[in-house]
């Protein structure tokens, strides 16, 4: 057991897909496509901007991202937009991530969550979560105004938490944000819930896992 667990929040936590699940009937036959270019232009804006120097905030990147993917898929009624971005806010959690951090917890572990969101979309994530009672912090990449996966990220947890890149697991099913924690020093454990390809075998996870369940301390 590592003296820090630290998650991501959106895709590992909290189901990025929810918004558009709740409003399936009247997304269409195109939800799944929309939800998906949603996600991945809400991700590339954050990498494209950090890349070129510039920052903003992840709601508005949602927001804008929400409106590309209007645009690409026009089947999907505009008037929906309001009703997504306010599932956005309180995305369902996954079934097994509040048992994962209670378990955690009672091995006294200290919890925290690394995220791209910003400080409100955090605090309402969390408070739909019912993970308050269970994280230590809650970080957010707006106090350095960068995304992950630059180093400046990772180092939040390391200065919050006063500990040392290699006494803290990383979890997230992101693979490229895997790639970041292993760079910066950490333990980190891949989530593949959709078993998608290893993008990066150079920097390999400490340990691929189905879910949350299978995290060390949860599993046994």
């Amino acid at each position: 057991m590592l003296s820090a667990y630290v998650f991501d929040a959106y895709g590992t936590l909290f189901n990025v897909h929810a918004a558009i699940a709740r409003h399936r009937a009247a997304a269409g036959p195109d939800a799944d496509r929309f939800s998906e270019i949603w996600r991945t232009k809400q991700l590339e804006y954050s990498w494209t901007l950090t890349l070129a120097g510039h920052y903003i905030d992840f709601w508005t990147l949602t927001e804008r991202a929400l409106d590309f993917a209007f645009a690409r898929v026009p089947s999907v009624d505009r008037a929906l937009r309001g009703k997504l971005l306010e599932a956005y806010l309180t995305l369902d959690a996954f079934a097994d991530a509040r048992t994962a951090l209670a378990a955690l917890k009672t091995r006294g572990v200290r919890l925290a969550i690394l995220s791209n969101g910003s400080p409100r979309m955090l605090a309402a994530a969390v408070e739909a979560g019912g993970f308050g009672g269970l994280l230590d912090t809650v970080l957010s990449v707006d106090s350095v105004r960068r995304y992950k996966p630059r180093p400046e990220v990772y180092a939040l947890v390391t200065d919050a938490l006063a500990v040392g890149p290699s006494g803290v697991a990383f979890v997230s099913s992101n693979r490229w944000d895997v790639m970041g924690a292993v760079s910066f020093g950490f333990k980190a454990y891949w989530v593949n819930r959709s078993r998608t390809p290893d993008e990066y075998t150079d920097l390999a996870p400490l340990r691929e896992i189905p879910d949350l369940a299978a995290l060390p301390g949860v599993d046994r």
